[in-house]
């Protein structure tokens, strides 16, 4: 069964973390989503203040989990995949390392 996941990353302009944290979550994206498919959002809260303060987003990068539920969010460079799987509440197999 195809899950879809709704991710979105908040990020403070063209920084260098903020760039880090999108490839770091683009990677482990496309290690989990063998049996997935995903969107990734990014959202700079510098041109849209008013979605960080809607989301209550204190820190960047932070990304967070839409969906599938439950929410879910991690704050940083997401730079340790499988802390940040297990972050967003999404396991690998363990038969060959996907999803």
């Amino acid at each position: 069964m195809t899950e879809h996941l709704l991710l979105k990353v908040y990020i403070a302009g063209n920084t260098p973390a903020g760039r880090r944290a999108i490839r770091n979550l683009e990677k482990a994206c496309a290690e989990y989503s063998n049996h997935h498919t995903y969107k990734i959002e990014v959202i700079d809260i510098l041109k849209h203040p008013q979605l960080a303060e809607s989301e209550n987003i204190l820190a960047t990068p932070t990304v967070v989990k839409e969906l599938p539920a439950p929410i879910r969010r991690v704050v940083g460079d997401l730079s340790e995949t499988e802390q940040l799987l297990v972050g967003l509440d999404l396991t690998l197999d363990q038969d060959n390392g996907s999803a």
